[in-house]
């Protein structure tokens, strides 16, 4: 039931998020105000070289206790209220952000060798495991996530979105039906560059969150999306699987569709990542959008049991659930489609790297060698 939109500009020309509000609030059906969302990238340029976190926390005591163990890991340059509307919503955690840079003396105790990346991660961690009253649901640079338990203009106008200029823009409405309507479990999910939002529901959940502790990665947010954020930065920044491989990875394409693949090399690489990769794979009904710092991309099942659609409109890109959001987004769009199951399409920013704006899977495949 879950409603999903996003919009991306290549050039990374920045707007604010009217449009994506259009197109989420028109799927107000597919929620029940239990759980909304945004995530927006580009919106803090001035500390585009720290790691933003955003934390919530029931009360002050437990506020205090998430930023006194950022100011003993972290430098911290810089911290706030994230500006709230409290008119709108009045039962609330608190929400603050947090601007912090990993401290090489700190990660070397830690354990030698250690990147940023992977420091900040385990800091999150231990703060959402280990904090009984706070979290960070949100830890990119330059990009924030906005959510809460409330209808997508609610949560819109809560966080005054209206003030943030990004040049990709996520939103939810959430549908929850086996897990339960907090303000951790909105959509959503973010991990460093990686934020992700989901309709459907992950019936491998378990064995994909045993196989994400093995890694490090602590599940604490009480719903099943959690894990699809935690497996791209898994697959994609510490394995160095494409976008296309780790889509493959997580909605692999049946055994018999593999054997009619081109070119040969194409199987053989198929083959691969479904037999290394069997305890990522997500199964269930499941459309899911992400964003990255460098573009945006779609997932959706094999079966294609949830909606995705994309509009095309100059150097902007949009994704929803619905075509009617499309053209709530952007009126003059000149092509609209229906990406096949199973296969991702992505949208990548004029500076987004070599992958430059290949679309579909097929279309990258026939540009490099497997």
């Amino acid at each position: 039931m879950c409603g999903i939109a996003g919009l991306i500009n290549r050039k990374m020309e920045r707007e604010n998020g009217a449009r994506i509000r259009r197109g989420i609030v028109l799927q107000s059906d597919r929620g029940n105000g239990l759980g909304a969302g945004y995530a927006a990238y580009g919106i803090y340029p001035k500390f585009a070289d720290f790691y933003a976190l955003h934390v919530m926390s029931e009360d002050a005591a437990g506020m205090f206790e998430a930023e006194k163990f950022l100011k003993e890991n972290f430098t911290l340059h810089f911290a706030e209220d994230i500006p709230l509307w409290n008119k709108k919503i009045t039962d609330c955690p608190l929400c603050r952000r947090y601007f912090v840079e990993p401290q090489g003396d700190k990660m070397e105790l830690l354990r030698p060798g250690i990147n940023e990346d992977d420091y900040t991660i385990e800091k999150v961690m231990e703060i959402n495991a280990g904090n009984s009253k706070a979290f960070v649901f949100s830890s990119g640079k330059n990009m924030g996530v906005f959510k809460g338990v409330g209808t997508p203009a609610d949560i819109y106008d809560f966080f005054r979105l209206d003030e943030y200029e990004g040049y990709i823009w996520l939103a939810h409405n959430r549908f929850p039906t086996n897990t339960p309507g907090w303000w951790g479990g909105a959509h959503p999910f973010n991990l460093l560059r990686y934020s992700i939002v989901h309709n459907g529901e992950i019936s491998s959940y378990g064995i994909n969150r045993r196989y994400l502790e093995g890694f490090g990665y602590l599940c604490r947010m009480q719903t099943d999306s959690e894990v699809i954020a935690y497996l791209l930065d898994l697959l994609i920044r510490r394995h160095g699987l494409s976008i296309y491989d780790a889509a493959a990875v997580l909605a692999p394409p049946y055994w018999s569709s593999v054997e009619r693949e081109e070119p040969p090399e194409l199987q053989d690489r198929l083959v691969t990542l479904k037999v290394i990769y069997e305890s990522a794979m997500l199964n269930g009904p499941f459309a899911v959008l992400a964003a990255f710092d460098g573009g945006l991309f779609s997932i959706t099942d094999n079966t294609k049991l949830r909606p995705m659609t994309v509009g095309l409109a100059g150097d902007c890109s949009f994704y929803a659930s619905e075509v009617s959001a499309l053209y709530e987004m952007e009126a003059g769009l000149e092509r609209v489609f229906t990406p096949r199951a199973g296969q991702p399409y992505a949208v990548f920013l004029s500076s987004g790297g070599e992958e430059g704006a290949v679309g579909n899977q097929k279309a990258y495949y026939g540009k490099r060698r497997v």
